[in-house]
């Protein structure tokens, strides 16, 4: 499988404060590349970079193979991207957005539009100003913009957002629609880590401008371990009584009234036994997975995957 995109060193400075530090990603042709971090590190500033929005300070980036330059003009056209908020004509309709879009990209397919708009679930709007669209609608018609001449790469600045809960199962299996059957290649940032784990073939996570893990979703996937959650009225109480009784040792206190239990031994009848007689009240107890929004906040705090 080739490579759709990759940097070397990547580096932007922005008034003396580097902002995004020897960043080298590497994605691969028709995969979903989750791009995860917390607000400020540098996700939608690459993504700025690799799009010739915002000129690197250091590094390279190379896309389809080539090295992105501020003419690479042709390289662009083979791109859909949403960076930060979509931007629309907003006294014109929907379709009139898409029409002027295709006209300045040079593509006349007629259906495309239908298409675009058919596949985003935007339907009967042909009457509403885009004034009069709803976050989540506005949030539709970019990504309809984004997918509309059917391009190789896809760049989506948290295109999620403003949607309810339906509209982001629909978008997920688009964007697996579009991986899966068009061979397009995602590159998307999200909050959302649950979505990210639903869709994401590799997630890079990136944290103070540096990206400190790439790692195939399928390895994180394979290091999942299955623990068991208290919610209870003493957390310090219970941990106590978990090794004073029970002789357990692989357990965290997450805060005053939740802890987790990795020991495999452990029994969820013995635990609350021993809880119950001992007047720890237990609110709940249920067995876990871990997922990657642990695997996340992990990282965050320098743990991750061993090689």
């Amino acid at each position: 499988m080739s490579h759709i995109v990759r940097t070397t060193r990547l580096t932007k400075v922005f008034q003396g404060k580097e902002v995004v530090s020897d960043v080298n990603l590497s994605i691969q042709q028709g995969e979903i590349y989750g791009f995860l971090g917390p607000n400020g590190a540098g996700k939608t500033t690459v993504m700025k970079m690799l799009t010739n929005l915002v000129k690197p300070t250091g590094g390279e980036i190379e896309i389809f193979g080539e090295k992105l330059t501020p003419k690479s003009y042709g390289l662009l056209g083979r791109m859909g991207t949403i960076i930060e908020y979509p931007i629309f004509y907003d006294k014109l309709k929907a379709r009139e957005n898409l029409e002027l879009h295709c006209e300045y990209m040079g593509y006349y397919n007629k259906n495309s539009i239908d298409d675009a708009l058919e596949l985003v679930n935007l339907k009967n709007i042909d009457h509403k100003p885009v004034k009069d669209f709803s976050l989540g609608m506005k949030q539709r018609l970019g990504i309809a913009r984004a997918i509309i001449t059917k391009p190789e790469l896809l760049i989506l600045d948290e295109p999620i957002n403003g949607l309810d809960p339906v509209g982001i199962k629909e978008i997920r299996d688009l964007f697996k629609m579009l991986s899966k059957e068009y061979g397009m290649t995602l590159l998307i940032s999200s909050h959302i880590l649950g979505e990210m784990e639903q869709m994401a073939d590799t997630i890079g996570v990136i944290n103070h401008g540096r990206l400190i893990e790439e790692v195939p979703m399928e390895r994180v996937r394979e290091r999942n371990t299955e623990y068991i959650e208290l919610v209870v009225s003493d957390s310090k109480k219970a941990a106590f009584l978990l090794s004073d009784q029970l002789n357990l040792t692989n357990f965290k206190v997450i805060d005053e009234h939740t802890l987790r239990v990795y020991d495999a031994r452990a029994a969820q009848n013995e635990i609350s036994k021993v809880l119950i007689m001992n007047d720890v009240m237990i609110d709940s107890i249920h067995k876990k997975n871990s997922s990657l929004e642990d695997y996340f906040i992990s990282l965050l705090n320098g743990g991750g995957l061993s090689a």
